[in-house]
């Protein structure tokens, strides 16, 4: 991966039931993070540990704003987002 890329990242619990919706320079390490429970908050209080979407940008404040753009959303429209590109909802952390 790029060394100045960032990234909007959704995760997902096991049931696909709760989503975290973040922003990282490094995918791997925040994924680990997750995955690790090093951060005590939301993801760490609802057990999201796998990845199931991701977009790349070049410049932090692009990728700032498309986070800001999807915390807006519905439910069912991030649903929608992550079906188009991960249907079965697979731990896309595996092919990174």
């Amino acid at each position: 991966m790029k060394a100045n890329a960032f990234f909007v990242y959704f995760m997902a619990t096991e049931n696909n039931r709760v989503l975290y919706l973040g922003v990282t320079n490094d995918l791997n390490r925040r994924v680990h993070e997750h995955r690790d429970g090093l951060h005590k908050g939301f993801s760490y209080k609802y057990n999201v540990k796998k990845l199931v979407y991701f977009e790349k940008f070049e410049y932090i404040d692009k990728a700032i704003s498309r986070e800001k753009q999807l915390k807006e959303w519905r439910r069912s429209w991030k649903d929608d987002l992550i079906n188009r590109t991960n249907p079965q909802w697979n731990d896309l952390s595996l092919t990174l």
